[in-house]
C-alpha cells in the first residue's frame, strides 16, 4: 500500500454514531484508555466497546497511535516544501519524499507544485543537507521551494470535524460545480 493513498482510497465507509464519535474523543484524551472506562464512559459493555473500536480501526476511521513533539526528539526547524516534477509522476516522486525520516507529511497537490511536504530538521546544517544533498537529488524533482517556520500556532494531527460538516457550516458545493 503507498503511503500516498488518500485516506479515502483506504477507508470502508461506515457511518459514525454519537457512541463512535464518543469513542474516538475519549481515545483522542487518552490513547491509553481502557475499554473498560471507554465502556463506563459511553454506557455500553466491555465487549461491545471492544468490537466498536476495533471496527473503527479495520475500516481505517480511526488509528491510535503515539504522536511525537518533534522538538521534544531534537528537530528544532520546521518546513513546508513546495515540490514541482518533471518526467516522473508527482505519484512517484512523493513516495520517495516519504521514505526519508525527516518527512512527516507527503501530499500530492494541484496546483502551483505537484507535490507538497511538510518536513522537520535539527539544525540549519542539517535542513541544507536535507534539502540539496537528499531532496532535490531525487529523481524527477525539478524545482524545490521551501518555507520555514518561524512559530508553530497549531499542529493537531487528531483533527478531524465530527460536528462541523460541510452542510452544517453553510457549505455548498454546487456553487463551484459548473
Amino acid at each position: 500500500m503507498s503511503p500516498v493513498e488518500s485516506a479515502d482510497s483506504l477507508a470502508s465507509h461506515i457511518e459514525l454514531d454519537d457512541v463512535d464519535q464518543r469513542i474516538i474523543e475519549l481515545l483522542r484524551e487518552d490513547g491509553r484508555m481502557s475499554y473498560r472506562a471507554i465502556a463506563a464512559e459511553v454506557g455500553l459493555t466491555e465487549a461491545t466497546t471492544r468490537a466498536r473500536v476495533k471496527r473503527l480501526e479495520e475500516s481505517n476511521t480511526m488509528k491510535v497511535v503515539a504522536v511525537t513533539d518533534f522538538e521534544a526528539v531534537g528537530y528544532e526547524m520546521l518546513l513546508a516544501v513546495g515540490v514541482q516534477v518533471e518526467n516522473r509522476s508527482p505519484a512517484e516522486v512523493a513516495h520517495d519524499l516519504a521514505q526519508f525520516p525527516e518527512v512527516f507529511s507527503v501530499n500530492v497537490v494541484i496546483g502551483t507544485y505537484d507535490v507538497e511536504a511538510l518536513v522537520v530538521a535539527a539544525d540549519q546544517t542539517a535542513l541544507a543537507d536535507l534539502i540539496n544533498n537528499k531532496l532535490a537529488r531525487l529523481e524527477g524533482v525539478r524545482y524545490l521551494t521551501t518555507a520555514l517556520a518561524l512559530d508553530v500556532l497549531k499542529n493537531q494531527p487528531d483533527w478531524v470535524p465530527f460536528h462541523e460538516t460541510p452542510d452544517s457550516i453553510g457549505f455548498d458545493s454546487s456553487e463551484f460545480i459548473q
